[in-house]
């Protein structure tokens, strides 16, 4: 069974004015359970974790400044969010999301958290709307737990994963791969395990046969026994945040090639959906809307 974590909490601790476009939180299961792709059976609500699970990741003066508001003003600005009780707990109930859910992946080969995707957060520092780093707390719950030894990121959000970069710059157990704008925030890039930066512009056609000629590749070189896939949607032609070309048909396709890719191997594989900021909410919906449809094609 498709497992997918979901709570309330991804969209409604969110400041005013940061609502738009974290409205597809809500909207996205919603549309999963209206066309039938999806039943109730398919969402468990994850709920705060033990603090232990996060000092695998983060430096835990950093997460204690965090959990208890005592961030400077930079380091503040640096997130984007006016800080509360209520985002902290949000992200740490995310963090628990893709926790559980690549246990389920482990269990049944895939599994899908509505929100995460937070490669933005470094080990000591948020950044751009992240906090906690949620698929590299994930990564290191597994390997601590004895479910996973090597493990593959696989990051094709348009944005670099340069937090999940840092976290792992000298960890040999995790390789980072990170596909992205190549003028695309952050600007300053870190150095992932492997970084292929991308031209504006560029379309189903070049990204797709990239995105084919690497994958099989690493797998083959570093013989992952789990997979996380970061699916952000916001490398669409639409996306205000994003400078590539692809359309929503390359979109979908680049997932099932992952996915598929993750199915023939073999390999479990737990999957964040990362950003997504198209002008039109239905856009940014039917795009993560398509990755869950191929989940459970090609597994279920």
């Amino acid at each position: 069974m498709l497992k997918i974590a979901f709570h309330p909490i991804y969209k409604h601790s969110l400041p005013e004015g940061h609502r738009f476009p974290m409205e597809k939180y809500d909207l996205l299961p919603q549309q999963l359970l209206y066309e039938g792709t999806c039943t109730e059976d398919n969402f468990f609500e994850p709920e705060i974790p033990n603090n232990k699970h996060f000092f695998s990741v983060h430096d835990p003066d950093y997460f204690f400044d965090l959990l208890n508001l005592r961030l400077s003003q930079k380091a503040v600005r640096k997130i984007g969010f006016p800080l509360s009780e209520a985002l902290i707990e949000r992200e740490m109930i995310i963090a628990d999301g893709t926790m559980k859910a690549s246990e389920f992946a482990v269990q049944y080969g895939i599994a899908m958290n509505i929100a995460g995707g937070t490669h933005h957060a470094f080990s000591n520092r948020g950044e751009a709307f992240c906090l906690l780093n949620d698929q590299a707390i994930g990564a290191k719950y597994l390997q601590n737990n004895h479910l996973a030894n090597k493990i593959l990121i696989v990051d094709l959000d348009v944005h670099q994963g340069n937090g999940t970069a840092e976290i792992f710059q000298n960890d040999y157990t995790v390789f980072t791969f990170s596909m992205h704008g190549k003028s695309n925030y952050p600007f300053q890039k870190e150095k992932s395990d492997l970084d292929i930066p991308l031209e504006n512009d560029t379309t189903d056609e070049t990204y797709l046969q990239i995105l084919k000629d690497t994958l099989p590749k690493l797998i083959h070189q570093e013989k992952p026994d789990f997979i996380y896939y970061l699916c952000g949607v916001d490398v669409i032609e639409t996306d205000k945040l994003g400078k590539l070309s692809l359309t929503m048909e390359g979109c979908k396709e680049r997932d099932q090639f992952v996915l598929q890719t993750c199915f023939d191997h073999k390999i479990p594989v737990m999957c964040s959906m990362g950003g997504g900021y198209s002008p039109d909410i239905k856009t940014i919906v039917e795009a993560h809307a398509n990755t869950f449809r191929l989940a459970q094609e090609i597994y279920f």
